[in-house]
């Protein structure tokens, strides 16, 4: 189970690139963009925070 939460942040980063791919080709409105750059920001930093917990 711990090797799936070290990967959590990068799981909520490829939801936050697959809303820009949904943005760029079928629905180009600007709340999948904010969408997108909060999932990407909460990524990084989940990443980083729960990988620093975890060692």
């Amino acid at each position: 189970m711990k090797s799936l939460l070290k990967y959590l942040g990068v799981f909520v980063l490829l939801l936050g690139v697959v809303l820009l791919v949904v943005y760029k080709y079928a629905f180009p409105e600007n709340s999948l963009l904010v969408a997108s750059i909060v999932l990407e920001v909460v990524g990084v930093l989940s990443y980083i925070f729960i990988n620093k917990a975890l060692d």
